[in-house]
């Protein structure tokens, strides 16, 4: 295929540091590319939002560098498709405007709520039983203790800020927010309001609200959008005004796309049942296509909508990856306080790997835990909080940081336990001649920023004991996913096809001189967790 015979997507990764605008080849080649950072507000009390405002500044500016820079002709660019950071809440008026800031994935405020909302004489875990049956058999699912889904931002709203609960038109998803921006149209997709847990996705071909549950949950269902479409649909042409802004051709397709974490499972190449992968962002999961509707609801895990319609995506979260190395950055050793003066940040994580490097594994008996805005698998504890355990004078800035790469390492192990667990029964009755003693996975593709250091793709083998599979350009998996949704909806691609166009740049295998380093270690890391909770429930409740 001649370059010029190429068409191209405008892919949208709206993550939570920021969106990045790529030009995305419909067999996922990314051509360019641009990021620009928004602003995350925190405060104490559980709050974490973010300006819808200042996402969709920052989509324009990047989109307007990434056509702009001339690599290829805007005829050649097919159609756009965005895939945003999951489990917000936008609360918009008739006219589409935001009523106030973006309650995002992070934010705790709903808590009480939820725990209001399982009241009752039987209890499972803290469930109501009765409320979470019928959760279970509509939903495969229902919102966590730790008060982050989207029903918990939206019954805090109506709660706490009452005015906006009753002026709002409807309660959007970002993922959804910036497609309504680019359209014009309100719209959800099947995979984007599953955290609403207000979906009957029994039938994934007939998704749909259930009046049972927005009554369950006290919500009027016609403040969501009652189209629900696949991600694959086209949701209509970009706004004109839109298109003449950035410098795309007027009438170009607007494809529904998915949130991050269906996006991701796409442009992780694994897209097979069980083939697995492992986001390193802000926060991080581990995630596989599985043939079968299931609930973990012990340890926050269960089987949502794919961006692959009538497939199911394992789903959880894990709330800090990525974010412990921005933290440390940010608020540690570049913190702009009065005390310092304004100064340039040096690009401060390769200077991390390369400080990493010369540490040995274990960072001599150094434990970090990476839970600074409490953990939601696989346990849900919005209480827990991040820590350094046996600090000492002769350890160094080098141990601090390794730690924090193998803390995160660890508490990805906790929860690949469980993972390996949720599909276990199921692999070993599709997969001729597999038993209980065999490695159910055995290997796991690893994207997001995080997946650019070797290093610490190496302490993943390392700690999980298992092959690493860096994917190339990890850190446009989302983007590269995003536009293979699109290449399929707008009829480029097959989904069988893409496995093809993710390329392997590395391969790591566990090094077996640190396995005994490190199961001791995540030993005393489980046990950090139990003898620290109820410290921490006490100081943070």
């Amino acid at each position: 295929m001649s370059k010029t015979e190429i068409k191209y997507i405008l892919a949208i990764d709206h993550g939570t540091g920021g969106p990045k605008s790529a030009i995305v080849s419909t067999e996922g080649d990314v051509l360019e590319w641009a990021f620009q950072e928004v602003p995350l507000h925190v405060s104490k009390g559980g709050a974490a939002e973010q300006d819808p405002e200042d996402w969709w500044n920052a989509i324009i500016k990047t989109s307007q560098k990434v056509i702009n820079s001339g690599s290829i002709s805007v005829d050649d660019i097919v159609g756009i498709c965005n895939t945003s950071q999951w489990s917000g809440t936008v609360a918009v008026d008739k006219d589409g405007n935001h009523l106030m800031n973006s309650i995002i994935w992070m934010d705790t405020r709903g808590a009480p709520y939820i725990e209001k909302f399982n009241r009752g004489l039987i209890k499972v875990s803290g469930y109501n039983i009765r409320k979470m049956l019928a959760l279970l058999k509509r939903a495969a699912g229902g919102p966590g203790f730790h008060g982050k889904d989207p029903i918990s931002h939206i019954l805090f709203l109506k709660n706490d800020l009452p005015e906006v609960y009753d002026k709002t038109y409807m309660f959007l998803e970002p993922q959804d927010y910036i497609n309504l921006r680019l359209t014009g149209k309100f719209a959800a997709s099947i995979p984007s309001i599953a955290l609403h847990w207000i979906t009957d996705i029994r039938d994934l071909n007939n998704a749909q609200l259930s009046k049972k549950l927005t009554k369950m949950f006290k919500v009027d269902i016609k403040k969501f959008p009652s189209d629900l479409k696949n991600a694959t649909d086209i949701l209509g042409p970009i706004k004109n005004e839109v298109a003449d802004e950035i410098g795309i051709n007027r009438g170009t397709k607007v494809v529904m796309g998915a949130p991050d974490v269906p996006s991701a499972n796409i442009g992780s190449g694994a897209v097979m049942d069980y083939e697995t992968h492992i986001y390193i962002g802000t926060s991080d999961w581990i995630g596989c296509h599985v043939p079968f509707k299931h609930v973990d609801i012990f340890h926050n895990m269960a089987s949502l909508p794919s961006a692959i319609p009538g497939r199911y995506i394992l789903a959880n979260e894990q709330e800090i990856a990525g974010g412990s190395l921005s933290f440390l950055r940010d608020k540690i050793l570049y913190h702009k306080d009065e005390l310092l003066k304004e100064e340039a940040v040096p690009d401060v994580y390769k200077i991390f790997d390369r400080i990493v490097e010369t540490v040995p594994a274990g960072s001599n008996n150094l434990i970090f835990t990476p839970w600074l805005i409490g953990e939601r698998a696989p346990v849900d504890d919005h209480t827990i909080r991040g820590g350094l355990y046996n600090i000492s004078l002769e350890m160094s800035r080098g141990h601090l940081i390794r730690s924090i790469f193998e803390g995160v390492a660890y508490n990805i192990k906790w929860l690949f336990i469980y993972v390996e667990k949720f599909i276990q029964k199921h692999k070993i009755k599709t997969t001729p001649g597999m038993t209980k003693r065999d490695v159910i996975i055995p290997e796991i593709n690893i994207i997001g920023g995080g997946a650019q250091s070797n290093i610490w793709c190496q302490i993943f083998a390392d700690v999980l004991n298992r092959k690493i599979k860096q994917v190339s350009d990890p850190i446009q998996a989302n983007a590269r996913g995003a536009a293979f949704i699109a290449s399929v909806g707008l009829g480029y691609l097959k989904w069988d096809e893409i496995q093809r166009c993710c390329e392997i740049s590395n391969i790591f295998t566990p090094n077996p001189d640190n396995r005994k380093i490190y199961d001791k270690l995540f030993n005393e890391y489980l046990n950090i967790y139990k003898i620290m909770g109820k410290t921490y429930k006490r100081l943070n409740k």
